[in-house]
């Protein structure tokens, strides 16, 4: 079974990816906020685990995709960190498999 963690990874990295496509502008808010919650939540365990440059990383992203003060950084530079982050959140997934 999936611990939260990997869940966490996978769901946002499937809702990263799909902000690609030409989705309504509710959903790349609501991606946002999920992303928020969903850092945040990963920030927490790393910092539980002791793993504190992960929890940094985490930190900053939630920042980056928190809703609340928007960062313009143009639709083709947002489809690009949405792509490099949930590409990165599943490399993360396989590099703690091998770990364990």
């Amino acid at each position: 079974m999936l611990n939260m963690n990997k869940l966490i990874k996978i769901g946002l990295s499937f809702l990263l990816l799909l902000c690609l496509l030409d989705m309504p502008y509710g959903y790349y808010q609501f991606v946002r906020f999920i992303a928020l919650v969903g850092f945040a939540v990963l920030a927490y365990f790393s910092y539980q685990q002791g793993r504190d440059v992960e929890m940094i990383v985490f930190i900053a992203l939630a920042i980056l995709f928190q809703p609340f003060i928007k960062i313009a950084l143009g639709r083709v530079l947002w489809n690009s960190v949405d792509v490099v982050v949930g590409i990165g959140l599943l490399i993360s997934l396989f590099r703690l498999r091998n770990k364990s």
